[in-house]
């Protein structure tokens, strides 16, 4: 509601901006062309991105100090803590970094914003920065022209800056325009009521436009131009540090629980240190007019004493919370939990990291692996075996001459809970992830697409092998009993395989014990195939227990299929973008079947490792 009534209410107060005054045309164009420039960054940026993002993440975030370094580095770059903080919060929820490596990104993201403050002050306002504006616009469309994606990456970074120059530039005339039409100064406010006033300005402004740099860079032109004092130009960069944390607040509403604690603790570090800032304004501007001094600042060069206690403020922020960084990831874990739902939800999927091809990837692979989790437990149950009993180290022969467990479980109402929603959320996010990467990951979501869709099928599979399984696994005729068993232990062999390879680190011998598999799941179903040809001929069984042992072997067979097909999809999906592992590296199907027939298959009462 409350954004349908904004946007019209902001669309008629500019509409009668424009009508009134030339000079609030200049300052809202000026507005509009920095916010685009800041746009136009971070397309650029998003290019250089992908490919190598985790190694970098790795590297960067290992220790606290540089976890602040990449935030600090990083919105330096960028000129967004906001952007930085809603990425940080996508690599969280994606699993590639932990929540206290996170917090020292917000850290360091909140002091890297700082360095605008100075660059606006200390060039933008003393350049005639316009100038440099254009050539670098017109060098980046030129770069924009070209095939190469890295050179497009710096084309939109060298029009975003010169967009950035060109904003400031309009508003630095603009105001000083409305200094000859208008003393906005009239409106200042001294005291404790002007800092809070204009502190929920500064809030408001930057929960607008989405941007504390914005906030600052209309705050610094303002106070250059005398129409806003030093007083409340301090309290309205208050209020922009404050209004900054609402963008990590929206990109965590579709994040999972990870990225809701990183924005509780954006929140938390922000309000702490605007409210030390405004218990402190005092001794603030005491340290920031001898530390102006000492540097060679001017008494009266109010900009860049602004942008002293900008950095001032948030440093002392930093400085308080850093011990508290342990006690604040407990909190968060604490008072930030996965609700229980009867229906479970993805829990790495993020609207954020569609537009971070490597993030993007590595989340829905993640959700791809929940997926896969789920529906192991519940082929598990439907074929009344025990996850425990599947994982563990004891022989699954026993399982041959045990009675059968029933395990009460409704596999429709369990696939509605557990797989529907994951499942739906995988394929629509593969759909719009695929759409915005680059080629090279078109392999990785056509495998990850795939598993998904043979995650599912080996549910129905276990669902049509379940309904005779029941009937017979209690049968008076031992032989048909044992060989329901059979079917139970194939699958069981399978899925502890599976599990053994999450294990493993190396690609290649993960592919290579996946065949294995394969050969030794295709010479079991042989088996079963040749023994129940057998068992008619004995007269063990009857035609109709003949044609359930045929029926369930297929889909005993496909079921193990689709788990194969699922292993192997993950396999690839692991790989780095770009590359995959040579087809002569994976064993076909026909070599698969003409292996399984060397085995000896003629011998079809040998023991295979799926069948004693």
């Amino acid at each position: 509601m409350l954004k349908r009534i904004m946007l019209p209410a902001m669309l008629l107060v500019l509409a009668y901006g424009f009508a009134v005054s030339s000079s609030f045309n200049e300052i809202a164009a000026g507005v509009a062309l920095f916010m685009f420039g800041m746009l136009c960054m971070e397309q650029g940026f998003k290019v250089f991105s992908g490919g190598t993002l985790q190694r970098v993440l790795a590297a960067s975030t290992d220790k606290l100090w540089k976890s602040m370094s990449f935030g600090l580095v990083s919105t330096t770059l960028m000129q967004s803590s906001s952007l930085v903080s809603v990425i940080t919060i996508s690599f969280l929820s994606a699993e590639m970094i932990g929540l206290a490596q996170g917090i020292g990104i917000i850290f360091g993201a909140n002091l890297g914003t700082t360095t605008g403050a100075w660059i606006v002050a200390g060039f933008g306002l003393k350049v005639n920065i316009s100038a440099y504006a254009m050539p670098m616009m017109v060098f980046g469309v030129i770069l924009l022209m070209q095939t190469s994606a890295r050179l497009k990456g710096a084309g939109w970074i060298l029009v975003g800056v010169g967009f950035l120059f060109l904003g400031i530039h309009y508003m630095k005339e603009g105001f000083s325009a409305y200094a000859q039409q208008i003393d906005l100064t009239a409106y200042a406010m001294t005291g404790l009521a002007g800092l809070l006033v204009f502190t929920l300005v500064g809030i408001v402004a930057t929960v607008v436009m989405q941007s504390s740099h914005a906030t600052l860079v209309i705050t610094i032109t303002a106070l250059a131009a005398g129409q806003v004092t030093y007083e409340n130009a301090l309290a309205l960069a208050i209020g922009a540090n404050v209004g900054t944390t609402i963008t990590a607040i929206l990109g965590s509403i579709s994040a999972g629980i990870s990225g809701k604690r990183l924005a509780g603790a954006h929140l938390i570090f922000n309000v702490v240190t605007g409210v030390v800032a405004l218990l402190m304004i005092k001794p603030l501007l005491v340290s920031v007019e001898y530390l102006s001094a000492a540097v060679g600042i001017a008494s009266d060069d109010y900009t860049l004493k602004l942008a002293m206690f900008h950095t001032l403020f948030n440093l002392l922020g930093v400085l308080l919370m850093l011990p508290m960084i342990q006690p604040m990831v407990k909190w968060l874990e604490k008072h930030f939990r996965s609700e229980r739902v009867e229906r479970d939800v993805p829990r790495y999927l993020s609207k954020a990291s569609l537009d971070l091809p490597e993030v993007a990837s590595r989340a829905v692979f993640k959700e791809t692996v929940h997926l896969f989790n789920n529906a192991f437990n519940l082929v598990c149950h439907g074929l009344d075996l025990r996850r425990r009993d599947v994982i563990g180290d004891g022989d699954l022969h026993d399982l041959l001459d045990k009675p059968v467990q029933i395990i009460e479980i409704d596999l429709d109402d369990q696939y509605a809970r557990m797989i529907k929603d994951i499942y739906s959320a995988n394929i629509e996010f593969i759909s719009r992830a695929q759409a915005a990467a680059p080629p090279d990951y078109a392999d990785s979501y056509a495998a990850l697409r795939r598993a998904n869709l043979d995650i599912v099928a080996s549910i129905k599979a276990t669902k049509h092998l379940r309904k005779n399984m029941q009937r017979y696994s209690h049968s008076s005729n031992f032989v048909l009993r044992r060989e329901y068993n059979r079917f139970r232990i194939r699958v069981a062999s399978v899925l502890r395989a599976l599990a053994e390879l999450n294990h493993a680190d190396d690609a290649v011998v993960t592919l290579l014990s996946l065949d294995q598999i394969k050969v030794e799941a295709m010479d079991a179903a042989d088996h079963a195939t040749a023994r129940v040809d057998q068992l008619i001929r004995d007269g063990e069984i009857s035609s109709q227990m003949a044609t359930s042992l045929i029926n369930d072997g297929m889909y005993t067979r496909d079921l193990v299929e689709h788990l194969l097909v699922v292993a192997d999809a993950i396999v690839h999906a692991a790989l780095p973008p770009g590359e995959a592992l040579s087809e002569e590296m994976s064993l076909q199907r026909d070599d698969i079947a003409n292996i399984a027939r060397s085995m000896d298959g003629a011998a079809v009462t040998r023991d295979t490792e799926f069948d004693r």
